[in-house]
């Protein structure tokens, strides 16, 4: 099927021949009508698109199997000088039918919701971020020096905004710009509930919250990303599926060349490991200290990246090992599971006269103590790379190294 928006092209692949069906409506009865003529025998395939999902949903109950594929790889597969819808749905077919079609992997109904609400929740981080930058170049425009507070937009930033001579054409729009920096703040807040609500008592979320570096957003991303580990059989398919592996070239005889990261794959969880790869780089541990060592050979932005790399495989191992992170702090990540809590809508337990689990990042002398153990952890892989030393290759006929 090749689907758009209003309709769907059908082509059938039968006794290897291909028959042309016709046009179905997109409509949720127009594809039930569709799905009951069906057999249970009976394949469907169709690209990866906005409404793909939703065709699944409704076309699979009706037939053996529904697969997605990926359109890239099938434009790469199928290249073709005329292109019409009835060509697209017969490639389709014929690649299912010779077991060459590139499938996507379909999540389960939790994942697809949860994905959504974090796809929505970055939309509206974006687009509060395009707002403030608009009351930025406000003030740079009209040569208002930069706010001495930390944020123009809290409250002390607000009282300070007021105060600078600008024209009344500009002090309104900057007036309706923080209306709908509020506004998207309410959202923002709205969506973060409900990911916390969908993610209180997941697995999976709550061991990535044991990393130094990750928060509840950049946990609940990434596990919307991944969805089932099981389909990762090595770390480094994670990595390629995030895109964080660099490009290679090699032909003939030549050396491989090593270039850029490939940035395929999803984007926004790449962007959520380089999120918690620059936080983790600014904690006591490990993870600091290799962040220190490819900072000072290749700068600042590739040991960043680099650091994204390593928490992709780190995530790997935990998620299928069912392991939580070995230098984890204890009080902060109970600290981080009650936020959690707390955003879904659990009630704060305040004023009971009992402590709660994450009572103990509170008191200064728990984490300061948490803090000198990391601290040793960075020392200790700092001082263990130190010792490295370069190696050759092995002679394969002796077994000696040169």
């Amino acid at each position: 099927m090749d689907i758009h928006r209003t309709f769907a092209e059908v082509v059938f692949w039968e006794d290897g021949r291909l028959r042309h069906f016709g046009r179905v409506d997109m409509t949720r009865s127009g594809l039930e009508a569709f799905g009951r003529g069906l057999e249970k025998t009976d394949e469907i395939v169709v690209e990866a698109t906005g409404n793909a999902m939703a065709v699944v949903r409704v076309l699979g109950p009706y037939v053996a199997q529904a697969i997605v594929a990926n359109p890239m790889q099938v434009k790469a597969i199928a290249h073709a000088r005329i292109k019409t819808d009835k060509i697209d749905a017969g490639v389709l077919a014929q690649l299912q039918a010779s077991g060459f079609l590139p499938e996507v992997w379909v999540p389960d109904a939790a994942t697809e919701r949860l994905r959504r609400l974090v796809a929505r929740r970055n939309q509206v981080v974006r687009h509060r971020t395009l707002v403030k930058n608009d009351v930025h170049a406000i003030l740079q425009a009209h040569l208002v020096p930069q706010c001495p507070h930390a944020d123009l937009f809290n409250q002390r930033g607000r009282d300070w905004l007021t105060r600078q001579v600008l024209p009344d054409d500009e002090r309104l729009a900057i007036a309706r710009h923080i209306r709908e920096i509020d506004r998207l703040g309410d959202d923002l807040a709205e969506l973060d509930a409900d990911i916390a609500k969908d993610t209180t008592d997941n697995p999976d979320v709550a061991r990535l919250l044991t990393i130094t570096g990750v928060n509840v957003t950049v946990a609940s991303g990434i596990v919307a990303a991944i969805g089932d580990i099981g389909r990762f059989s090595e770390p480094q398919k994670l990595v390629s599926y995030v895109g964080l592996n660099p490009r290679v070239r090699q032909s003939g005889l030549g050396l491989a060349q090593y270039g850029r990261i490939s940035k395929s794959g999803r984007s926004h969880a790449r962007a959520m490991l380089v999120e918690a790869a620059c936080a983790a780089a600014k904690a006591p541990g490990p993870l600091r200290a290799f962040f220190l060592r490819i900072r000072s050979k290749r700068g600042h932005q590739i040991a960043a990246v680099a650091v994204a790399r390593k928490l992709a495989v780190l995530v790997w191992h935990m998620l299928t090992n069912k392991q939580d992170y070995h230098w984890l702090r204890p009080a902060l990540a109970a600290a981080k599971k009650r936020q959690i809590a707390l955003k879904s809508g659990a009630p704060s337990e305040r004023g009971v006269g009992r402590r709660g689990p994450a009572y103990a990042y509170n008191v200064k002398e728990l984490r300061d103590r948490e803090m000198a153990a990391a601290q040793i952890a960075e020392r200790t892989y700092d001082q263990m790379t130190r010792r490295w030393q370069p190696r050759g290759h092995t002679d394969a006929a002796n077994g000696e190294r040169p």
